[in-house]
């Protein structure tokens, strides 16, 4: 564009000199004054300048388009639950809190003084439970089994001696002495952990003392009624 409009204001310039040079060659006195080549070249460059600026403004300019408008960040609470992970949710009939935990023990049999035994107050006795290990972790020496709930009836908290390997049965010994007031009495039992987390079935020990009526019982794999609590 800008080559063919130098070409046009050459094109005028030549055209403006040889009208000049007709003009000026013959005798026949002008009646007007004619304009001067300086003139003619002048008017030629305002005309191609003019037409440059028609042009320019015609012509699309290359303005950048604004930057989208981006949205604005967003924080959305995110729920994982109502329970954090790795958190117990779950609770035992006693209220005892559950635990995904390795630790089992599963009721065998009573090897002594079957349910509602006939006792004497005040005598004295060995409680005898044959348990498994129904866990897949072996129970450490210092795991404690221990009075959970019911009559004490003078026992102690038994202390495992030395470990018990999973799958294994064991025969958890407990000396205990009838108490002075009569009636079918119950004692019951349950082993815990090193945190003093029960773990397994709540097994019981059930006598009759003096002369009352023994009502049938039968110690089985009882829901824990106990809540927990280290010795």
């Amino acid at each position: 564009m800008l080559k063919t409009r130098l070409m046009e204001l050459q094109i005028l310039i030549a055209l403006g000199t040889i009208l000049l040079a007709s003009c000026g060659g013959g005798n026949v006195p002008e009646a007007t004054p004619t304009q001067s080549v300086s003139q003619i070249q002048t008017f030629a460059v305002a005309t191609f300048a003019s037409d440059l600026t028609m042009t320019a403004i015609a012509a699309p300019t290359n303005t950048p388009a604004a930057p989208p408008t981006l949205p604005s960040t967003q924080t959305a609470a995110t729920t994982v639950g109502a329970i954090p992970f790795g958190t117990a949710a779950a609770t035992s009939g006693s209220g005892v809190a559950a635990t995904a935990s390795c630790y089992g023990l599963t009721f065998v049999s009573d090897v002594t003084v079957p349910d509602n035994t006939q006792m004497d107050p005040g005598e004295a006795f060995t409680k005898t439970w044959k348990v498994q290990n129904s866990g897949s972790c072996a129970w450490d020496a210092g795991f404690k089994f221990q009075n959970t709930g019911g009559e004490a009836m003078g026992a102690t908290a038994f202390t495992l001696p030395s470990s018990v390997a999973a799958g294994t049965t064991y025969d958890i010994s407990v000396p205990m002495t009838a108490p002075s007031k009569t009636g079918t009495l119950r004692s019951n039992w349950r082993m815990s952990n090193a945190n003093g987390q029960y773990f397994g079935d709540e097994v019981f020990v059930v006598i009759v003392v003096g002369n009352a009526s023994a009502p049938s019982a039968t110690n089985t794999s009882a829901a824990p009624a106990a809540t927990a609590t280290t010795q």
